[in-house]
This record gives structure tokens, sequence and C-alpha cells, in this order.
């Protein structure tokens, strides 16, 4: 007989299982309703699931991830750690647009994970002082950007800066960990992860239970691309967690932007590349980003789009009401939820995009401008 506890224990219970990744949870919840009802599930009715045999099945019906979840609740309770389901307000919206949206997280802090603003920075963990102004310059000349938060991994190097310079201009941060919050990784960054508790955050989709693996990096990152509105490469080597991070982001339809570097500089050689395949942006400083995500235009135009707003056509108006609610919205979604024909669609957005309403984005997508 199962645990009876409310959902977040069984949604705990479930991540824990071994060989079931965020993409097989997800479609877990979403084929039986909950993740009670998975791990309620019989063997029988689990063994007749496409890709799933018999070591899966027994992972979904071992008595240890019952028992491992009971501690990971009260180890969240005592710590005060906030445990984000995908209903959950609180979790992070644009991650719910990554087919591979990790089914649960754990956050400590006082920021929001859904502010209005959204910038990763990333980068070596061996930066050199041209890395380093780099970052420092940017996140200086960003901090007058209003409901603005700086993401980072909380690793050595470009994430440290980012987070530093963050918390030196007063602007929230949050670290994205690869590992549980029982720790800090690196041990250096303990301090710096105390102050960010003050102004930010600290965000993993680990448990204080799951050991520290190198396989955790990568997923770490997938979580530091998908929340964010537009990931920075400030130096990166040709191979690196940072180019892993740019181009999930890029699979996700996020802005990308790198800073370029020398030719012959190993550290700039990632950047380099990103901007040589059309996968980043370039930029030279934070004027260049916010002319890429349409930050600053925006703020000098308000007045002005005020003003479009109240001269909008019905069908018009019936595309911003929806986009208003949404981050970024697919135009399958749009017609779906609009009721107008592709051909309508099609040219309401036109019209829209032209009045710097609404913005296109790769994929068919599109959001407010």
């Amino acid at each position: 007989m199962l645990h009876p506890q409310d959902e977040t224990y069984y949604q705990i219970a479930l991540s824990l299982a071994q060989g079931i990744g965020a993409k097989t949870a997800n479609a877990l919840i979403a084929h039986f309703g909950s993740a009670q009802a998975v791990l309620a599930a019989p063997r029988k009715t689990l063994l007749q699931i496409d890709g799933f045999g018999a070591l899966r099945v027994n992972a979904l019906q071992d008595k240890a991830i019952f028992e491992a979840a009971e501690k990971e609740m009260n180890f969240n309770l005592v710590n005060k750690v906030q445990v984000l389901t995908q209903a959950d307000e609180a979790y992070p919206q644009r991650l719910l647009h990554c087919v591979d949206a990790p089914q649960i997280l754990y956050y400590k802090g006082n920021a929001t994970l859904n502010s209005a603003k959204t910038i990763a920075i990333v980068g070596t963990r061996k930066n050199t002082e041209y890395g380093q102004r780099l970052c420092n310059d940017l996140v200086e000349s960003l901090a007058a950007t209003p409901e603005l938060c700086i993401i980072s991994g909380l690793a050595h190097g470009i994430d440290t800066i980012a987070h530093k310079a963050a918390l030196r201009h007063q602007l929230p941060t949050v670290g994205v960990m690869a590992n549980g919050l029982h720790m800090i990784y690196p041990a250096a960054n303990k301090n710096l992860a105390a102050e960010m508790l003050l102004n930010g955050g600290l965000l993993t989709e680990f448990a204080s239970i799951a050991k520290l693996d190198k396989g955790n990096f990568p997923s770490r990152n997938r979580i530091v691309a998908g929340i964010a509105d537009a990931i920075v490469v400030v130096e990166s080597d040709i191979r690196g967690g940072a180019l892993i991070t740019a181009q999930l982001a890029n699979s996700y339809n996020r802005e990308v932007a790198a800073f370029p570097g020398r030719a012959y500089d190993s550290k700039s050689a990632g950047c380099n590349m990103l901007i040589r395949k059309n996968i980043a942006s370039l930029i030279t400083n934070a004027d260049d980003l916010l002319e890429l995500m349409n930050w600053s235009k925006q703020q000098k135009q308000s007045a002005i789009q005020t003003q479009l707003l109240l001269n909008l056509s019905d069908e018009e108006q019936i595309l911003i009401d929806i986009l208003q609610k949404k981050d970024i919205t697919h135009t399958d979604e749009l017609m779906q939820l609009s009721g107008q024909g592709s051909s309508v669609l099609a040219s309401t957005l036109l019209m829209l995009e032209m009045q710097g309403l609404v913005k296109s984005l790769p994929g068919k997508h599109y959001r407010m401008n």
C-alpha cells in the first residue's frame, strides 16, 4: 500500500526511480494522470507500455523509492526547500515549453523563477582577464534593466563572476546546481551561495540523496538554457558546458548571443564557432543584447505601443489577449485558441509584427515584443 501523502510525495518518489528520466516521467504522468497513479499501476499494465521492460517496472515498484521520498520530504521541510512540480505556478514557466522539462525541481531563495526578463550568462571555468571584464561590464550595464534576473550555473570562472556581479549591482541571481541542496559545489562558492539566497536563489532537479556525478552537468545545463529568455556565452573553448548550454538553448528557440574573441585565443574558439555557424548573434556590449531582445526598444516605444493596442481589430485583439497570457506560443496553438483559420491567422500575425507588437521566433513561434 502506498504512503497516504499528497501528489508531491509521489512526484519525488517517481523522480527517484532508476532509469526514469524527465521525458519518460512526463509521458507517464500524462498517460496515467498523476505520479500517484503511475506508481499504483499494476505490473501487467506497465509492461504493456512501449519501451518498458522488467527493469523499468521494477524501478517504479521498488519500495526503496518511497522510503527515499519520505526522507527527502523531511529534508525539504527542515531546510525550507520549496518543491516545485510542473503544476505549480512558481515552477519556471519557460521550462514548460521544453520537451525534457524536469518533472520536479527543488528551490531555495527569494527571487521569482518567472521574472519578466531572464538572462543566462555562461562560459569557461578558466576565464581570462578579457572574459572577466566582458562579464562584469555586461552585468553592470544591464543593472538598470527592470525586472531582470541573472541565471548561471554556480561553477568556477564565468558563472561565479556573473553571480558576484549581479549581487554587486543588486540584481537577483539564481544558480542552477548539478547536485542536491544538501551541499554546495564547488565548495569555494559556499559563501557566494549564501549571499545568493538573500537576493536570488539556488535551483536543482536533484534530490539531497543524489550523488554528484559528471552526468549531472549536462542535465543542469538544459535547465539553464530552458529557464532563460537568452543565453550569453562570454568565453568558451571549442568544447565544454557553455557550448552544450548554447546548443540546447538554440534547440529550445531561445536567443543565443556570444562575445567574439581573437582568432588564436582558445578561450574564444567556442564563441567564434557559435557566431560563425549562426547559432549565436555577435554582441560586444549590453546595448547589443538589449537590441537583440528588443528590450530597450520596448521601453522607448511603450507609449506608442499602448496607443496601437487601443486601435486593434477584433482578430488582432484576440491574438494579443492570448500572447499576453503566455510566454512563447506556436502558431498551431494560436490557431486553436483563437479559432482563426490559417490564412487569417497568418495575415493578422503579420500586421501585429509590422506594428511592433509581436515578435516572430524560429519554429513558427510568437511572443509579445
